[in-house]
């Protein structure tokens, strides 16, 4: 009798356990209305992502993000340029990751790759709008770029 009722607190244990972690703890992102509005754009919008000090340039179309960088995104100096960087290279690969798979992945999404080299200075204005970017990209397409929820 001793030996079922273990065999019994253990199964229960171990459905508890398998229950317990099929529920994932995927977090929703909360879109306030001021950026739906940013989102709802159709006007397009065209954002030359330079730096004074080197010679590379982004160009992004994409209607709303010049809104929603002026009013939504955190400002200019809040983040180091090494905490920039650290997520852009992250959001690059795993974006590249997808233009490479047109079948699992929209390729009205992930149209073209992004050439990022991780040993290239771009200078601190590249990385806060490639960053900014991604975040707005994320959050307007609901994707998720990296291991952590996109936020502002």
């Amino acid at each position: 009798m001793k030996k079922w009722l273990t065999y019994c607190g253990v199964s229960i244990c171990f459905c508890f356990l398998m229950v317990s972690s099929c529920t994932g703890s995927k977090q929703a992102v909360d879109i306030t209305d001021k950026e739906k509005m940013a989102f709802d754009q159709t006007k397009g919008d065209t954002i030359s992502i330079s730096s004074d000090s080197s010679e590379y340039e982004i160009i992004i179309i994409e209607p709303g993000f010049n809104f929603w960088l002026q009013s939504i995104a955190r400002p200019e100096g809040y983040y180091s340029q090494s905490f920039l960087e650290n997520r852009n290279q992250i959001f690059v690969i795993n974006y590249n990751q997808r233009v490479l798979q047109p079948n699992r992945y929209s390729a009205g999404l992930y149209e073209w790759q992004i050439d990022y080299d991780p040993n290239i200075d771009y200078g601190y204005e590249v990385n806060y709008k490639l960053y900014n970017y991604f975040i707005y990209f994320q959050r307007k397409y609901n994707q998720r770029l990296g291991p952590f929820i996109p936020r502002i």
